[in-house]
């Protein structure tokens, strides 16, 4: 059985501040309608069961504006091309500017994604985004501000509000070559928070929500390099029940998607843990999944890294080159046995999301542990450096004090 829940009005405009109720087709509002549990198992569902995502939904859409769509084309100054942000398969995103509602106060940057309005697929992205930002609560994932679905003489324009990332993407600070070095404890601190992100998914609410895209270019960057996950796009409710996966279309990004859903289309929650385990190494060696510009050998970043053994003298040849050696081996070692460890065949052989958030954190201490221990070794050598520099020498016939009144002082100056 397939979904369909069109909202109930596509016109309502900002002045209601709300969302529109979600129906199914049939217009049934029935919390338990076969519709709205369409990623249920298909046998009777006890009264004790968690909600599914549309119930979920229904209770906080009011926290949700719904804009117009000529408000939208003013904030990007009609999709202007020099405003644009971003491009992928469902659409293009601008940055914008929202006057404020009542004509006081500040105005609000924000990021907007036109989707293109070609294919089905592209309303069900929407609509699952509308619904899962809806619902979720956690600071490392992007918030959604609202949305706009209207009808027009080209058809109908679906539009998606977020807040302004100005960061861009972990992919940009990775691979892009114009950026800036993205420094280790950085990474690490980012790579954590999108871990914590994805333990919300996983555990945080009363359902299990599978990402199922994610990937470094999916990994947004505010003003102060906190990470957020976007894209919910491809979202979908985990299985329930005594079920153990879920059955769906093969969808995502080639190279990070787990072998046993490329294989099956069987989705879990331990197909998010896979696609973390790439990322884990793109953080650690500043490739991509997939280099076609390299040697043959070189191409797949996760058959490569398997040439230098977490274990073995080698492996420090995988770490970015850019980091300088200005990173802990300890810590990118933990770091490889995690990545490792989510990249199991195996898929209930990895680890929890939990599990994984518990080891970044110890990756982290040891890293901040060495730096501080280096910072402190640093400047014992530097001090006693000084000293052996500033300690006049004994001159036969002269005293100490006699050689400090005649010597001029010697300036030392450490960087």
């Amino acid at each position: 059985m397939k979904c369909f829940f069109p909202f109930k009005d596509k016109s309502k405009s900002r002045q209601g501040n709300s969302a529109p109720e979600l129906k199914n087709k049939s217009g049934s509002n029935s919390d338990n309608s076969a519709a709205n549990r369409c990623t249920k198992s298909a046998g009777n569902i006890p009264a004790s069961s968690p909600r599914s995502i549309p119930e979920m939904y229904r209770e906080k859409q009011h926290n949700l504006t719904v804009f117009s769509f000529s408000e939208l084309r003013h904030a990007t100054n009609d999709f202007n091309k020099l405003l644009k942000i971003g491009e992928g398969g469902f659409g293009s995103v601008y940055k914008g500017t929202l006057k404020p509602p009542n004509g006081h106060g500040d105005p609000t940057v924000v990021a907007i994604k036109k989707l293109n309005r070609h294919g089905l697929q592209g309303h069900k992205e929407w609509l699952a985004e509308v619904q899962f930002l809806g619902i979720v609560d956690h600071p490392n994932l992007v918030k959604l501000l609202g949305y706009c679905s209207a009808e027009g003489e080209r058809g109908i324009q679906r539009l998606l509000v977020y807040e302004y990332m100005p960061n861009r993407s972990l992919e940009d600070h990775l691979f892009h070559r114009t950026s800036a070095v993205l420094p280790w404890k950085k990474r690490l601190e980012i790579i954590l928070g999108a871990a914590q992100g994805l333990a919300y998914l996983h555990e945080g609410l009363e359902i299990q929500v599978i990402y199922r895209d994610f990937k470094s270019s999916n990994v947004l960057l505010d003003k102060d390099f906190k990470p957020k996950l976007s894209d919910f796009g491809l979202a979908r409710e985990g299985p329930v029940g005594d079920r153990t996966h879920v059955s769906t279309a093969v969808v995502g990004t080639y190279g990070y998607a787990a072998p046993e859903y490329v294989d099956t289309g069987h989705l879990t929650v331990k197909s998010d843990i896979y696609s973390f385990g790439v990322v884990l190494y793109e953080i650690l060696s500043g490739r991509r999944t997939l280099e076609r510009n390299r040697p043959a050998v070189e191409q797949k970043l996760i058959e490569w890294v398997k040439q230098y053994p977490v274990d073995s003298n080698r492996f420090s040849m995988i770490i970015d080159s850019r980091l300088r050696n200005q990173y802990s081996i300890s810590a990118a070692r933990k770091i490889a046995k995690l990545a490792d460890s989510c990249l199991i065949k195996s898929a209930k052989d990895r680890p929890t999301m939990g599990h994984v958030v518990e080891i970044l954190k110890q990756a982290l201490e040891e890293s901040e542990e060495a730096s501080s221990s280096e910072n402190r070794s640093s400047e014992s050598s530097a001090s006693k450096h000084a000293a052996a520099l500033n300690k006049p020498p004994r001159r036969a016939g002269i005293t100490d004090n006699a050689s400090r009144a005649t010597q001029s002082p010697r300036q030392i100056c450490f960087s």
